[in-house]
């Protein structure tokens, strides 16, 4: 898609007039006294996790914003391509993929050894590696994916939309109390009720409330770390420029004028600039007063040399100083108490824009939070999971930081010459992108050995398929309709965990299949987990949802032969459900070759409801199967 050829104009681009894509303001409706979940702070982390919590209308969430009214300009652009698989799990990828631009090469420019004071090209590389992910890296307007999420809330089971204009004065936990033991205390900040004090009562909380958190500092957390006083200019634009490269994704390292990260944004006219500005002393702060637009696009255009830009629009520019923060813990949990304050995105940890990591970590931290609470909100698991949270996502917002921390002092640095022998190697930088490529795409987070992620016993059965990694997607061939299909698209925001049940070498649904016989313990067996955690009056896989892949082209599975547990009868007319039975064979390969399926023996592979993999198991190791299921769920009534 192109657009904003005629100037930039938020809000969704298919709409051609401006001023039809405008929305009406938000009712100014009061909070509700009580609710599950209290989310204070609409960002990303924020709505994701409103997002995944409308799934379940029992579940009451309330999701209050100082600001009056929706993002239209959002700060973050970068989507990772892990972020990307989570959107599709929420159904709204392809429609992020269109509007997007994608990052398909990076460019890397550095001083012309002729002619240091002009920068020449040093090189180009693929931004992704060849089947990292099903997904690419993108660019688009934060407030999109704001739009995207808000839509998924408003339309979902639990109906939940945004409480604008809200400024949190106040949080207490009171220990002692076992229904609703959070108190918060809110400020109206609208004109009609201005001043007004509302106060609510909460099960949970979360904070996504940004760098100043009011909710961090209630429960007595602190960001802790450092800046490295970089200060930095950003600016959406349109322009003209004869630079060749403005299309691309470009690094550029001038001899002299500083350093400079150019994103081509959507719509194919629109550009950010990330800009290096002067070196601060330790004891020096930014005085962004002192930084104008017009010093900006002067700056650019000194290290663009021998290239110029010529500036036609700033959408949107702003100035910032790198540092790297984060907090102790990510909840209020003490002495082995179950936490009831969670903190999440900014408000637990801060780090510099340029490697794109601010939105991805951030949403990523309510991906795991979410169906965790959700879990103990409508009486799947017990208090103890949430304790996992923290656990999990402080290690990932760790290593973030040690990562931005050195990709930035890389890319602040001067370029190594005769006359700085000190500086950064153009060359190592590059590799250094390479290096952490698979990082910054969100596909190396790996969780560490816990009851939610196994030891790797029988990693061997699955190798492409990391425990404690995401479930790495490839394409499959749905038995009913012979349409190819990634098989990771089929974990969905809700909530369910997947038992994927990989046959071995015997013939399929025959006297010796695995997977048949699997199923057989799944339907009738009193310790099958499907039996045991699923409440009598709901579907057969609305906890646990069983899929079966095949070797046989999908040709020669017959319909009649299958398993009926693999054909569940659902709902109200108890229609069959026909998505759960694949063939491994896809115009694209085979899924085991791909993934390192053992085609021998096949093997059972237990996805989180987050799509991270959690136990790999033999296909008749029914007592493991069990044991897993049976230290995380509790017993449905």
């Amino acid at each position: 898609m192109q657009f904003y050829q005629d100037g930039f104009h938020p809000g969704d681009p298919r709409i051609a007039d401006p001023t039809d894509r405008i929305i009406a303001p938000p009712l100014k409706l009061p909070l509700p006294p009580q609710v599950d979940v209290m989310i204070v702070g609409c960002g990303p982390a924020g709505l994701n996790l409103a997002a995944q919590l409308s799934k379940f209308g029992r579940i009451s969430t309330c999701i209050v914003e100082q600001k009056d009214d929706r993002l239209l300009v959002g700060q973050a652009d970068g989507i990772a391509c892990r972020t990307m698989e989570m959107f599709e799990a929420y159904d709204f990828a392809d429609q992020i993929k269109q509007e997007a631009y994608w990052v398909n090469e990076t460019a890397f420019w550095k001083p012309d050894a002729d002619l240091p004071e002009h920068i020449a090209r040093s090189g180009k590389i693929q931004d992704v590696e060849d089947d990292l992910s099903e997904m690419p890296h993108v660019i688009i307007n934060q407030a999109r994916v704001h739009d995207a999420f808000l839509d998924v809330m408003r339309h979902g089971p639990g109906k939940v939309v945004p409480h604008y204009s809200r400024k949190l004065l106040h949080l207490e936990v009171d220990q002692q109390a076992t229904d609703y033991p959070v108190t918060l205390t809110f400020e109206r900040l609208d004109s009609q009720h201005l001043g007004v004090i509302e106060t609510v009562k909460a099960k949970y909380v979360v904070g996504c409330d940004g760098a100043r958190s009011t909710v961090r500092k209630s429960i007595g957390r602190e960001l802790v770390g450092d800046s490295i006083n970089q200060a930095w200019g950003v600016m959406d634009v349109l322009a003209t420029t004869d630079f060749p490269d403005i299309r691309l994704k470009s690094a550029i390292h001038s001899a002299n004028e500083g350093n400079m990260l150019i994103i081509p944004r959507e719509g194919g006219y629109m550009v950010r600039l990330y800009i290096e500005l002067d070196k601060l002393n330790n004891t020096e702060r930014l005085s962004k007063q002192s930084i104008t637009a017009d010093y900006l696009i002067a700056a650019a255009n000194r290290i663009l040399q021998p290239y110029t830009i010529d500036i036609k629009e700033i959408a949107w520019w702003s100035v910032y100083e790198i540092g790297q923060r984060l907090t102790t813990a990510f909840d209020d949990a003490e002495d082995g108490r179950p936490p009831r304050v969670f903190l999440a995105g900014d408000a637990c940890h801060t780090h510099s824009p340029k490697a794109g990591q601010g939105l991805n970590t951030s949403v990523n931290d309510t991906w795991n939070l979410g169906w965790k609470l959700a879990h103990v909100l409508t009486g799947r698991a017990t208090p103890e999971l949430l304790q996992s949270y923290s656990f999990e996502r402080q290690t990932v917002a760790q290593q973030l930081i040690d990562f931005d921390r050195e990709f930035s002092k890389m890319f602040s640095a001067k370029p190594k010459s005769a006359n700085n022998p000190d500086g950064i190697d153009p060359a190592a930088f590059q590799q250094y992108f390479v290096q952490f490529g698979r990082f910054t795409a969100g596909t190396a987070i790996h969780y560490p050995a816990s009851t939610l992620v196994r030891s790797g016993t029988h990693q061997n059965l699955a190798s492409g398929q990391t425990i404690g990694m995401r479930f790495h997607s490839a394409k499959v061939t749905r038995h009913a309709d012979a349409k190819p299909v990634h098989l990771g698209h089929s974990m969905k925001a809700d909530g369910r965990w997947h038992i994927l049940a990989f046959a071995g070498k015997e013939r399929f649904m025959g006297a010796d299949c695995k997977v048949k016989a699997l199923c057989q313990f799944l339907q009738n067996n009193p310790a099958s987990p499907l039996l045991r955690f699923t409440p009598k009056d709901m579907n057969i896989d609305a906890i646990i949802n069983l899929q079966a892949v095949f070797q046989e082209p999908h040709r020669n599975i017959e319909v009649a032969n299958i398993h009926p547990l693999l054909q569940p009868s659902k709902d109200l007319y108890g229609l069959k459900d026909y998505e759960k039975v694949y063939s491994a064979k896809s115009a694209e390969g085979c899924f085991y070759e791909k993934r390192g399926v053992n085609k021998e023996e096949g093997g059972i592979i237990i996805v989180r409801p987050d799509q991270y993999v959690a136990e790999i198991l033999p296909l008749d190791d029914y007592q493991n199967v069990a044991n897993f299921f049976e230290k995380v769920l509790i017993e449905a009534l």
